[in-house]
């Protein structure tokens, strides 16, 4: 049962969410739609989870990470990147990971696009969820992944702050990857996605955009790029 209380927002009561509340996707989204903009919080496994304010260090690394991922999608012909954007998983999961990385549809991507009033939401599961974890670092590497793995996600990355340590699972193995003899983290399922762990974690961006190049010059991000090009449309 929702343990949601009513509180007074401009001229009329809504309900509010707090941590433990019990919801469905749907009763959650329909709450989470009237709150104040600045008001975070996710579903997971039908659980809801109010997120806390970011600090400095969390900020500075979720814009390192998108700046590798908008880098990528922009050499990558069908691949599109998304910050903070909601994500319906299903009936019991509505979440708004810190980043996500998609072959979208018309490219033969697993998940949707769904309109509801003037927004647009991800359906289903992106192929690559990525956040960035602190205090939030459990929730993270165990309900999270569990979730994700049970909805469809093919890659995971969780950016850990504190100890600092980059993990990249490929969820159709449910296995760990880890860094290659120059410090990168390859993806499988985004070939040419090399992640410098290191420079990742230091906020070094030459570092990070050395690795990432070498990627994007490999002969496998070129036959993936020609493989999503002749799915185009088919």
């Amino acid at each position: 049962m929702s343990t949601t209380v009513k509180y007074k927002y401009g001229q009329s009561d809504v309900a509010f969410l707090h941590n433990g509340d019990c919801l469905s996707q749907k009763e959650f989204h329909r709450i989470y739609s009237q709150m104040p903009t600045e008001f975070r919080a996710e579903l997971i496994g039908g659980t809801v989870f109010v997120k806390e304010p970011a600090g400095l260090q969390h900020g500075q690394t979720d814009l390192r990470l998108g700046t590798i991922l908008d880098v990528y999608q922009a050499r990558t012909t069908g691949i599109c990147a998304s910050h903070n954007v909601t994500v319906i998983l299903g009936p019991k999961d509505e979440v708004q990971p810190d980043a996500v990385l998609r072959i979208m549809p018309e490219y033969g991507g697993q998940s949707k696009n769904t309109q509801n009033s003037e927004k647009t939401f991800i359906l289903g599961a992106p192929e690559m969820v990525a956040e960035v974890a602190h205090s939030t670092r459990s929730i993270d590497l165990h309900l999270k992944r569990r979730r994700y793995f049970n909805a469809g996600v093919l890659a995971y990355l969780v950016v850990c702050l504190e100890p600092a340590k980059v993990f990249l699972f490929d969820m159709r193995t449910n296995q760990e990857i880890g860094s290659d003899a120059n410090g990168a983290l390859r993806s499988k399922v985004f070939p040419g996605l090399w992640i410098h762990e290191q420079g990742l974690l230091q906020l070094n961006f030459d570092m990070v955009m050395d690795a990432l190049n070498e990627g994007i010059k490999s002969a496998e991000h070129a036959e993936f790029v020609n493989a999503l090009t002749k799915s185009h449309g088919s």
